[in-house]
C-alpha cells in the first residue's frame, strides 16, 4: 500500500459552495493558508487534491501519472469543450489528434492569422471613428469572429456576424455559469455544431472548397487511427476548438486596455516600441488578470510526488491563475510589471495561462502563440495607432466570476486613427521575422 505524507485538508464535508463563492481565490487562499503546494477537499461530493506551483505544473502534465478523459466534467464538455474532442483524449489518440491542430500552428498560418487581424483591427478601427461611444468587448468579440474564420476557413456572411460571434463567446462564458449563463453556453453549443457540421459535410461533398491549409479543410479530411474520417459532428468540435478559442483573446483584449489606461507610463513605452516590448506586455497581461483558473486530470496510477501519495483515480486539480501569481515562481507578483518577461526562461510549467507542458504532443492549448501575436496588434494598435478617451465607467471586475472581465466591458470613444507603417521587425524572443 502507497504511504505518504499526510496531506493539508479541508475539514468540512463539502466546499463546493465555498468554491462558487471565492472564485479565482479558492484554491491560492487554501494553499497559502496550509503553508504547501497542495491540499485535500471535496468538491461535488468527491475527494479532491489541488496543487499549485511549477513543480507541480510538471507532475500533472506527467502522462504516465495523469490521464484527462474521465476528469473534465460533462456539463464542460455539453458547453465550453464539446464532446470527443481533443481535450478528452489520452495517449496515442491524443497525440494523433493533437498532431491534427499541429498541422495547422505552421510559421506560414501564422504568418496568415497577423495578415489578417491587422487587416480587420484596421477597418475595425476606422468605422469606430463614426461612433459616440464603442464597448471594446462587443467590438472585439466581432472582429476576431472574422478573424477566426477567414484563418480556419469557415465562411461567415455579414449578417450573421454578431450571432456566431455571441455564441462562439457564449461558449466560454459558460465555464463557471450556472442557470442562464450555463444554458446560453448549451445552447450555443448545439448551435455552433449543427452549423460547423453542415461545412465539414459541405467539404467532403464538393460542394464547399477551402483552401488545404486552412481547419475546415484539414479536419474534414483527417484520419482517426482506424483509418476512419472523424464524425461530420467531432470534426465541427474541432474546427470550433480553433475559432472559439480565437474569439476568447476578447477577454484578454478588453484587461490589455485596462492595463493601459491604469498603467500610462506601459502606453508610452508601446508608443515607442518595435515589437519587443509589446510581447512582453501581451505576456504580463496573460500572466496578471485572471483567466482559466485551474484544470483537472485524475491519477493513472499510484504514484508519490514531494513525498505525498496519490491514489489512482483521485480528481487532481491544478491552479493556474495561483501558479502565474505564485511568490516562489514571480517576484511581487500582484504587480503589473512587462519587464519580468525581458530575461525570463520560457518554462513550460511556471507561466500557464492557458495550461503548460508540450506543446506537440501534450495538452498545451495549441493555439497560445496565435493568442499572443493578435494582442500585439491589438496592443500596438491602441498604443500607436488610436487616439481615445476612456468613458467614466465601472471598470472593476469580480474574482468571483468565472471567467471575469472588468463590469462594464471597458467603453472609450474613438478620436482619431493614425495608420503606422507596417515595419519588418524580428521578434527577439522567438527568432521568427514577421511582415
Amino acid at each position: 500500500m502507497l504511504k505518504g505524507r499526510k496531506i493539508p485538508k479541508e475539514k468540512t464535508i463539502d466546499q463546493t459552495l465555498t468554491l462558487l463563492s471565492e472564485g479565482y481565490n479558492y484554491l491560492p487562499n487554501r494553499t497559502y493558508r496550509a503553508n504547501a503546494n497542495l491540499f485535500q477537499t471535496r468538491l461535488l461530493g468527491q475527494k479532491v487534491i489541488c496543487i499549485t506551483g511549477e513543480e507541480a505544473a510538471r507532475a500533472f502534465y506527467d502522462e504516465e501519472r495523469f490521464i484527462r478523459k474521465p476528469a473534465i466534467p460533462k456539463r464542460i464538455q455539453k458547453a465550453l469543450f464539446g464532446e470527443h474532442g481533443v481535450q478528452v483524449l489520452d495517449d496515442e489518440e491524443h497525440k494523433h489528434r493533437k498532431a491534427m491542430f499541429m498541422s495547422f500552428m505552421t510559421h506560414e498560418s501564422l504568418g496568415r492569422l497577423e495578415t489578417i487581424a491587422r487587416r480587420e483591427f484596421q477597418a475595425a478601427a476606422e468605422s469606430w471613428i463614426k461612433e459616440q461611444e464603442i464597448v471594446l468587448l462587443e467590438e472585439a468579440k466581432v472582429v476576431l469572429c472574422r478573424i477566426a474564420c477567414e484563418w480556419a476557413g469557415v465562411p461567415l456572411y455579414e449578417d450573421e456576424e454578431r450571432e456566431r460571434a455571441e455564441q462562439l463567446f457564449d461558449l466560454v462564458d459558460s465555464i463557471g455559469g450556472v442557470g442562464p449563463r450555463y444554458q446560453r453556453g448549451r445552447k450555443a453549443r448545439k448551435n455552433t455544431e449543427k452549423w460547423v457540421a453542415d461545412l465539414i459535410r459541405q467539404v467532403r461533398d464538393g460542394q464547399l472548397s477551402p483552401s488545404e491549409d486552412t481547419a475546415l479543410f484539414i479536419m474534414a479530411h483527417h484520419t482517426e487511427l482506424d483509418g476512419e474520417l472523424m464524425e461530420p459532428e467531432v470534426a465541427a468540435v474541432e474546427v470550433i476548438n480553433i475559432i472559439r478559442p480565437t474569439v476568447a483573446i476578447s477577454y484578454f483584449i478588453v484587461f490589455g486596455a485596462l492595463a493601459l489606461h491604469e498603467h500610462p507610463s506601459v502606453r508610452a513605452r508601446l508608443r515607442e516600441d518595435d515589437g519587443v516590448y509589446s510581447k512582453m506586455v501581451v505576456q504580463e497581461i496573460r500572466r496578471y488578470y485572471p483567466f482559466a483558473p485551474m484544470l483537472g486530470a485524475r491519477v493513472r496510477t499510484d504514484f508519490l510526488w514531494e513525498g505525498y501519495a496519490f491514489k489512482k483515480g483521485t480528481l487532481v486539480l491544478l491552479d493556474l491563475y495561483g501558479t502565474n501569481h505564485h511568490p516562489d515562481l514571480w517576484e511581487n507578483p500582484e504587480e503589473f510589471n512587462p519587464d519580468r518577461f525581458k530575461d525570463w526562461k520560457k518554462s513550460p510549467f511556471d507561466f500557464i495561462p492557458q495550461g503548460g507542458g508540450d506543446y506537440d504532443k501534450g495538452h498545451r492549448c495549441a493555439g497560445e502563440w496565435a493568442t499572443v501575436k493578435v494582442m500585439q496588434i491589438v496592443m500596438e494598435l491602441l498604443a500607436q495607432e488610436l487616439e481615445y478617451e476612456v468613458c467614466e465607467q465601472d471598470l472593476t471586475y469580480s474574482m468571483v466570476r468565472i471567467p471575469t472581465y472588468p463590469e462594464s466591458g471597458f467603453r472609450m470613444r474613438i478620436l482619431n486613427l493614425k495608420p503606422k507603417a507596417m515595419n519588418r521587425y524580428v521578434d527577439k524572443q522567438d527568432g521568427h521575422a514577421y511582415k
